[in-house]
């Protein structure tokens, strides 16, 4: 097996590589050109297929009407509205329904009871040819484009549910750009300061980018060729954990084989050691990682499913990439590609001083480290205690129609601009209507009927994504449900998010569990300890809930978001223990073969000095990708990253740095059982290394 992983190392077998990889290339780059065109940001994406608000998206279809997604102007002045301001909205409320709706009966447009705003709804309803989240964003574009900005102290702002879509279509529309590029240069400044050379850090950005393609060509065949709903998150993530991870496999690779350049005087050579003593590590680090992602496949919700395929794939291209394409890169470079430090043959390998300081730190004190570090995160969980608050702000801006939301609910009653949708058997039209009035709707009103059934808009007397809001769906439903033989379900954006939250909970309940198991079996396999594999996942598991819980309160006091996205606990976990229990792969690989040769206490401190850099590096590029979710203007994608990049910070710096070693320093031999090292048996004869601090400049 050694011989295969070794082969890009080869004299020859370099160029093959490289020819094959120019291939490669050319044949995935027009598909992977094309992924953010082809992705699916329509609602049904969102939700579980068996979810009541994803039935009622469906029925709306077999109506004349469709999906009817509400486009609502509000005015408002302050001191009441003049004739001239109505007259104003009558007559844009006439040409837009024109333009979009033109057999729609006009209805007199909504003036509030202190006279200083009105409202008007104009229905959209994307044609059966065009994609509907792309619709909603042109129309609404086009409405504002229309409507203008009058000026003279009269505000206008397009917003309900169509005008909260197309503000967040405009975000996926633009989040290519920021998805792409950022982490390019996050990564090259991030290298650039980690290898202090101008010629070596375009090898692994190079590899990385041209594995993304790869990986984006595999998931434009997806989309085209499966059944799965891949979004645009789903792509962004893509392109996140194979500039992240990739990177990480490079850092581990590259250090490797500038310790084999001072072996060796072939780099060739030194690359096929280096090969063999990483590779297997890359190899274990890329499985975790694809296992845990692999276990998103059995959520119900189709967005959290999605990313399986997305996250398995983007492992693999990254995994690949990095033990074919760079390693052949290197050789064909040589040694001076690491100028100004060109390592030669003979040369010491240097570790940073704060490595043996840390070393040192952890022999002497290994039990006090591990319970003050301990007892450090247990104060995170606290945190936990402000968490489960349900998500009430959806953008960290405030776009248009957040804007005209609060004029809404400052001078209508609540719900006004969030109706629900009421589809029910027509016979028992009026038996809903009347139970939906009972149940709290403030107003219910028939859209139309056909084929034996009915629809209904009921406005919801709550604020829009409140949890008032919640409780007011769940009236609902149970008050329509209970109407026999009318088989009325209930739907509209309030539902949605309902079912979405109701979702992720049963999701988390099975996914959680799954991945705990899936890892815990991986590092049975690859440590054969059961003691140390325990260990592991009981600390990344601590992590998890310390960053959770001190990330819930950066949420509510330090960046004033109102509640938690729903997904956030499920995939935050889902990513961090994947990534968590990876550096800690790097490191007790290391710490094992260390271990053969001089024992465990000796192994686990020469380990950590070994790959203190290296590791510590890892997880900083890989925070600093995802820590660009921050940048996107969605609570949700912003919770996600902050989460993730702070989860990753603190299992390098605390987790992996200091709990890790002094605990597996502490524990001694007895975390190798049931392996022949707990016993002292399987060591190898070999003088002690002797570990040089590098000199600073």
């Amino acid at each position: 097996m050694s011989r295969y992983l070794a082969f890009p190392a080869g004299r020859r077998a370099k160029w093959v590589v490289l020819v094959a990889w120019v291939v490669i290339l050319m044949a995935a780059a027009p598909f992977a050109g094309k992924v953010y065109d082809a992705v699916d940001n329509d609602r049904l994406g969102y939700l579980p297929g068996k979810a009541e608000s994803t039935a009622v998206l469906e029925a709306q279809e077999k109506f004349p009407a469709g999906r009817v997604n509400p486009a609502i102007m509000v005015y408002r002045r302050e001191g009441g509205l003049t004739a001239a301001d109505k007259r104003l909205a009558a007559a844009d409320q006439r040409k837009l329904l024109a333009k979009y709706t033109p057999n729609a009966r006009p209805e007199q447009p909504v003036v509030s009871q202190d006279g200083q705003a009105l409202i008007y709804s104009v229905p959209l309803v994307a044609p059966s040819n065009k994609q509907e989240g792309a619709y909603i964003l042109d129309s609404v574009d086009q409405i504002r484009d229309i409507l203008g900005t009058p000026g003279g102290g009269l505000d206008l702002k397009v917003t309900g549910p169509a005008g909260r879509d197309a503000d967040q279509f405009l975000i996926f529309r633009d989040m290519e750009t920021t998805l792409l590029l950022v982490p390019v240069v996050v990564v090259a400044v991030l290298l650039l300061l980690i290898y202090r050379s101008p010629v070596l850090f375009l090898l692994p950005l190079l590899s990385v980018a041209v594995a993304n393609q790869l990986g984006s060509a595999f998931i434009y065949g997806l989309i085209k060729n499966t059944d799965l709903v891949i979004n645009s998150m789903s792509a962004g993530v893509l392109s996140i954990l194979i500039y992240g991870a990739g990177t990480d496999y490079a850092l581990l690779l590259i250090a490797r084989y500038r310790e084999e350049l001072g072996r060796h005087e072939d780099r060739h050579e030194a690359m096929k050691e280096a090969l063999r003593r990483s590779s297997g590590t890359i190899i274990a680090s890329g499985a975790t990682v694809g296992l845990g992602l692999l276990c998103l496949g059995v959520a119900d919700l189709n967005a959290t499913r999605a990313l399986a395929p997305v996250g398995i794939l983007a492992v693999v291209s990254a995994v690949f990439a990095m033990l074919t394409l760079l390693p052949a890169l290197l050789v064909i470079f040589g040694r001076w590609v690491f100028w100004p430090k060109v390592p030669h043959l003979g040369d010491e390998t240097r570790h940073l001083a704060i490595w043996h300081r840390v070393a040192g730190l952890v022999s002497t004190r290994p039990r006090l480290i591990w319970t003050v570090t301990t007892g450090v995160l247990a104060l995170g969980l606290l945190g936990l205690t402000a968490f489960n608050v349900p998500q009430q702000t959806y953008f960290t801006k405030t776009p248009d129609s957040e804007r005209g939301q609060t004029l809404i609910s400052a001078h209508f009653p609540a719900g006004d601009s969030n109706p629900a949708t009421v589809i029910a058997n027509a016979a028992q039209a009026e038996p809903v209507r009347a139970a939906a009035l009972a149940s709290g709707a403030g107003q219910v009103q028939e859209v139309g009927r056909v084929g034996g059934k009915v629809q209904y808009t009921a406005t919801l007397k709550a604020e829009p994504r409140s949890a008032a809001e919640r409780g007011v769906v769940e009236k609902l439903r149970a008050g329509v449900h209970a109407v026999p033989g009318a088989d009325a379900k209930v739907g509209g954006p309030a539902a949605i998010g309902l079912d979405q939250r109701d979702t992720n909970v049963r999701d988390s309940w099975l996914v959680i569990p799954l991945v705990l198991v899936v890892i815990l079996l991986v590092l049975f396999w690859l440590l054969r300890a059961v003691t140390l594999s325990l260990m592991l996942i009981a600390t990344v598991a601590l992590s998890f809930g310390a960053t959770l819980g001190i990330s819930t309160l950066a949420f509510e006091y330090g960046f004033d978001w109102a509640g938690q996205d729903p997904q956030l606990p499920l995939l935050a976990f889902v990513f961090l223990v994947a990534l968590g229990v990876d550096y800690n792969i790097f490191l007790m690989s290391r710490v094992r073969e260390e271990s053969a040769r001089h024992g465990t206490h000796e192994g686990t401190l020469t380990a950590l000095v070994s790959t203190g850099g290296v590791i510590t590096s890892a997880g900083v590029v890989l925070a600093a990708t995802f820590s660009v979710l921050v940048t996107l203007p969605v609570v949700g994608f912003a919770e996600q990253g902050l989460v993730i990049a702070a989860g990753v910070l603190i299992d390098t710096f605390i987790v992996r740095s200091l709990l890790v070693p002094a605990l597996t320093y502490d524990f001694g031999d007895r975390v190798w059982w049931p392996s022949g090292l707990a016993r002292g048996i399987q060591r190898t004869p070999a003088g002690r290394r002797t570990l040089q601090p590098e000199k600073r400049a």
